[in-house]
């Protein structure tokens, strides 16, 4: 009993003494917590900046737009889970929530269907849910929006715009998405989805939290996990070109009279891709084997004067002419 009462004062004393806390310092304990999630934030955000910008010496450079569809297999990663699983949210409620409380910017759409990450062309948040007809809250600067609430379902495609380029001075040849924008599928009238491509958002801003993102790319191993950003830098998506950049800004469907000539068009950009990579491996190959032969016939050369030239042999010195003596070159005359 008495073991008891000692152990009753002294859990008294210690909540007394948590909640006797000033003021001031639980307020540093918040702060030191805030703080660090900020810290953990922004070393993750130089961590992405590093490693995803595209350089600026560049001796190469081509542009492509692909759309991807989410009912394809190898685009499923961005669809599901079609509602939030735990902690796990599809791609679209991703950057959606991120949207809402400003932590990305999204930039309009603009109707020659080019991104531009300018100031004068972010993205209107409370035009954009009117337009889409998205219920929504305002609380201050933000808007609140229920997890039921953000169509996700209705996202089942993506415009991304990639970036193939080669380096001065290293010559490698890359590839990265620089671009992404959500495409709003919706029925006006008919049975036929009509697009509705909703903002750009600016990749290299969103890749830290990609980077922090899991997503399962295979129903048949579950253990194939990747982060979303691995998703994309590996380029796991399927996605068909709808266009290049170009002097008139057209997109293949301006310009090619069908469905098959647009399917052949998009295999003779794509041959052109391959082709100009591989022409690239075949040059550095070359060079690599001339310069291979080059220090071979150097040395086989150099081995074979060593061995045909005989080693010189001091010749021996040679003895002085004797000259005769001055009473033998006289002769006497008789």
């Amino acid at each position: 009993m008495k073991r008891r009462f000692i152990t009753f004062i002294i859990t008294t004393l210690l909540v007394a003494t948590a909640s006797a806390q000033p003021p001031r310092r639980q307020q540093e304990q918040q702060t030191q917590k805030n703080s660090s999630a900020v810290t953990l934030s922004e070393r993750a955000r130089l961590q992405y900046s590093a490693n995803s910008t595209t350089p600026t010496e560049l001796t190469w450079k081509r542009d492509i737009y692909r759309e991807l569809d989410l009912t394809k297999e190898k685009n499923a990663a961005l669809y599901y889970p079609e509602e939030p699983l735990g902690d796990r949210v599809n791609f679209f409620t991703l950057i959606f929530n991120l949207i809402l409380e400003n932590k990305i910017t999204a930039y309009e759409y603009r109707l020659d269907g080019n991104e531009l990450f300018t100031k004068d062309n972010i993205l209107d948040v409370e035009n954009m849910l009117d337009k889409f007809y998205i219920l929504y809250e305002k609380e201050g600067n933000k808007y609140v929006v229920q997890p039921a609430d953000i169509p996700s379902l209705l996202v089942t495609k993506y415009y991304i715009k990639e970036s193939n380029y080669v380096e001065q001075g290293t010559s490698n040849y890359s590839t990265r998405v620089t671009a992404i924008c959500p495409v709003f599928m919706n029925s006006d009238a008919g049975t036929e989805l009509t697009p509705y491509p909703m903002f750009w958002l600016n990749y290299d801003e969103i890749s830290p939290y990609l980077g922090q993102t899991q997503v399962m790319t295979s129903s048949y191993n579950n253990t194939t996990n990747m982060s979303l950003d691995d998703y994309f830098v590996m380029r796991q998506y399927e996605g068909d070109i709808y266009k290049t950049s170009n002097l008139r800004n057209q997109p293949l469907a301006e310009y090619c009279e069908n469905d098959s000539a647009l399917v052949e068009e998009q295999i003779r950009i794509e041959k052109q891709l391959t082709d100009f990579e591989n022409s690239l491996w075949s040059k550095s190959d070359d060079k690599q084997k001339v310069e291979s032969d080059s220090s071979e016939s150097k040395g086989k050369n150099t081995t074979k004067e060593k061995r045909e030239r005989p080693e010189k042999t001091p010749r021996p010195a040679k003895e002085p002419k004797q000259t005769a003596s001055s009473s033998e070159r006289i002769s006497v005359r008789r």
